[in-house]
């Protein structure tokens, strides 16, 4: 009898010890914090694309490299308002060369980089709360190899930034896609044309009803 029991005990002993093995197989791998952190840091940086933007013949070898973020809701993608304002500057180069040029709500920049590169002398502006995207246009400007200069501007705000500006043409491009920013808008518009009486504000935008 003895050795009945103890044969027993063995094999409950195994039956066990093979028990806690299936269940550590089982358990779920747990993501901790730095492995999460990693993992949206990842997700970010796939976000993130450049596009190459041409104007002009093959001959003439001008283009606009342009970083962009498809993350961010508005402000790090080119819209096509956009391309089609910085092919205007590029078709009427003559005229933005050696100008004092202002673009509002530049984001991606596209139109403001095509005026420098022809030689106008440009502020780059956009909402003063929107650090990426101010920051994204230091480093589109750095890699275009031109000199402007980057201001945060909240339209309908009146602090020093908007009262150094003297510019003869603002550009904005797809400014007016929100209504609800209208007259903040052109409050800041109508502001700098009448400090330069001879200024033009030329826009493009996208009418979103149809």
């Amino acid at each position: 009898m003895a050795s009945t029991n103890k044969n027993k005990n063995k094999k409950s002993e195994l039956e066990l010890e093979y028990e806690s093995e299936e269940d550590e197989d089982n358990e779920e791998p747990s993501i901790g914090k730095d492995d999460k952190f990693s993992s949206e840091t990842s997700q970010d940086q796939d976000m993130i694309t450049s596009s190459q933007h041409y104007f002009g013949s093959i001959e003439d070898g001008f283009s606009i490299s342009i970083i962009e973020n498809m993350k961010e809701e508005y402000g790090l993608f080119v819209w096509p308002s956009s391309i089609i304002l910085a092919e205007y500057v590029w078709q009427q180069k003559s005229r933005f060369s050696k100008a004092n040029v202002v673009e509002l709500g530049a984001g991606t920049s596209l139109p403001g980089l095509v005026a420098a590169k022809v030689g106008a002398d440009v502020t780059l502006t956009d909402d003063a709360n929107r650090l990426e995207v101010l920051d994204n246009m230091r480093r589109v400007c750095n890699i275009n190899g031109v000199k402007c200069r980057v201001l945060g501007l909240t339209w309908g705000v009146w602090d020093a930034p908007v009262f150094s500006l003297c510019p003869n043409i603002i550009l904005g491009a797809d400014v007016l896609y929100d209504t609800r920013a209208f007259n903040d808008l052109f409050a800041t518009v109508t502001f700098l044309l009448q400090k330069s009486p001879d200024s033009v504000f030329i826009t493009t935008y996208h009418n979103r009803r149809l």
